[in-house]
């Protein structure tokens, strides 16, 4: 069952990485304009904003790989707590600076949270049980 569970938050959590970055990468402007956010076409803005893309496909991947080979899920959990919990935290110190964004991204940020949860979680149950987790990594 671990690993089953295991293997589904993984690949869902790598596929919205991949996809959010591949959409940070290829087109930023029209990516931020459907939560709401419009920004100019400035070469510095542009720069900022797609800077983050190649971490999360990279991160996205790491999660996929790890999804399929078991071996790699520890490390792949690491990062995807690390990686969603940063982006929903982040996001909850601007709402406190600055105020509250679009419902758009406040909905992300209680994804990005519950999924860092889930990949937090999954971690220390693995972890609790480490021979029976990584005798199923093998297959």
């Amino acid at each position: 069952m671990k690993r089953a569970i295991t293997r589904l938050v993984l690949i869902g959590a790598g596929a919205i990485l991949g996809l959010i970055g591949t959409a940070l990468m290829v087109s930023p402007r029209a990516f931020l304009a459907m939560s709401h956010v419009f920004v100019e076409q400035d070469p510095g803005l542009m720069s900022e904003l797609t800077a983050p893309s190649g971490v999360l496909i990279l991160a996205g991947a790491l999660l996929l790989i790890g999804g399929i080979k078991l071996n790699f899920a520890n490390l792949a959990l690491i990062v995807g707590t690390i990686i969603y919990a940063s982006y929903g935290l982040g996001r909850l110190v601007s709402m406190v600076v600055n105020g509250l964004p679009p419902e758009s991204l406040i909905i992300a940020t209680i994804i990005e949270l519950v999924i860092a949860i889930m990949l937090g979680v999954l971690r220390t149950w693995t972890r609790s049980d480490p021979a029976r987790f990584e005798t199923h990594a093998r297959t």
